[in-house]
């Protein structure tokens, strides 16, 4: 058996690790770091498994060699290969009937729904993640909205201004995945400083947990036009699970979305799926300027021409402030 760890997939290494997939029922996904191919002793890809930054993905081992702990030895040379390039905890998605078998290689179940399972590799890591952020006390009524803010626009100011005005308290989770222009660390501190004279107003990171849709994997999903719908229960359940009890959210809110379909289709579900879990969902119209929505991509196309008047009329001044300090070049 031969054992090989390589970071690009290239010509017959490629075609064979496709077809490996293909035959186990999963859709080749080439976007990754490193990938382990293990061969037979006549050269036959019998097992891979790839690894993207934190998240193991792509594990397939071939129906004639199941039971040979060939799943075993891909996850310890991921996990060797990931520890050596900096990341300690790891993620994997899979079908639901492979649960006890990757808790047998020591992965926890975070969430689970009919057509996915998110795990990680550290025992209660999301309850362990979940105590080092602050929980304001309050009796009363306690919202919450999760967001990118990339960056943080006078739209997204708007809908949390609004929100607290109706709540107790409200807190601003942003998405701490780092697949945006702007930072995560430098969104989470713009919309600190954009809500900082809001005194309900509490803004913490998600963490790895409240996953974007930029990487939430399909490969192993049959009907893959389905996915966004897949990936909002997946985000539901976590949401309902762990953050809603943690902080005694009982009202989430999201802004209407007349630009995405992709999004109005996620707060279609939110509507449809989080009052059956007890979750109060309000839907606030989105800030107009000129009749135009006011959204992080129409900003992100001004700062690229360089057009710093409009700009400053979609952002509050804190945002304009800190991305001119901490991004001169825009």
């Amino acid at each position: 058996m031969d054992i090989q760890l390589i970071r690009a997939l290239r010509g017959s290494a490629l075609s064979a690790w496709e077809a490996l997939l293909r035959r186990v029922d999963l859709e080749p996904d080439t976007d990754s770091d490193s990938t382990v191919l293990i061969r037979d002793d006549t050269g036959q890809l019998i097992a891979a498994a790839s690894r993207k930054g934190n998240l193991l993905k792509c594990i397939a081992v071939d129906d004639s060699h199941q039971g040979e702990g060939l799943t075993a030895t891909l996850l310890t040379t991921l996990r060797q290969d990931a520890f050596q390039n900096g990341y300690k905890h790891l993620f994997l998605y899979t079908k639901p009937r492979n649960r006890d078998m990757f808790t047998s290689l020591f992965f926890y179940p975070i969430a689970q729904t009919k057509q996915v399972l998110l795990m990680e590799n550290l025992q209660d890591g999301i309850q362990s993640f979940l105590d080092t952020l602050p929980v304001n006390t309050c009796q009363g009524t306690v919202g919450a909205a999760v967001m990118n803010c990339n960056p943080f626009t006078k739209g997204h100011r708007y809908l949390i201004e609004t929100a607290a005005k109706e709540c107790d308290r409200m807190y601003v989770f942003v998405l701490s995945e780092d697949k945006s222009e702007f930072s995560a660390a430098d969104r989470l501190e713009m919309v600190k400083r954009g809500t900082a004279d809001l005194p309900n107003v509490t803004v913490l990171p998600t963490g790895p947990y409240l996953i974007s849709s930029a990487t939430f994997p399909t490969y192993f999903l049959k009907d893959r036009e389905n996915a966004e719908a897949v990936h909002c229960l997946l985000d539901i359940e976590i949401f309902c699970r762990y953050y809603a009890p943690k902080f005694s959210i009982t009202r989430r809110y999201v802004g209407t979305e007349p630009l995405s379909p992709m999004t109005n289709q996620y707060n279609e579900a939110l509507k449809q799926h989080l009052p059956q879990k007890g979750i109060d969902l309000r839907e606030i119209p989105r800030l107009e300027q000129s009749g135009t929505p006011v959204s992080a991509s129409a900003v992100r196309a001004l700062l690229q021409k360089g057009d710093h008047a409009s700009v400053q009329a979609l952002l509050p001044p804190t945002s304009y402030q800190y991305i001119m300090e901490h991004n001169p070049e825009n």
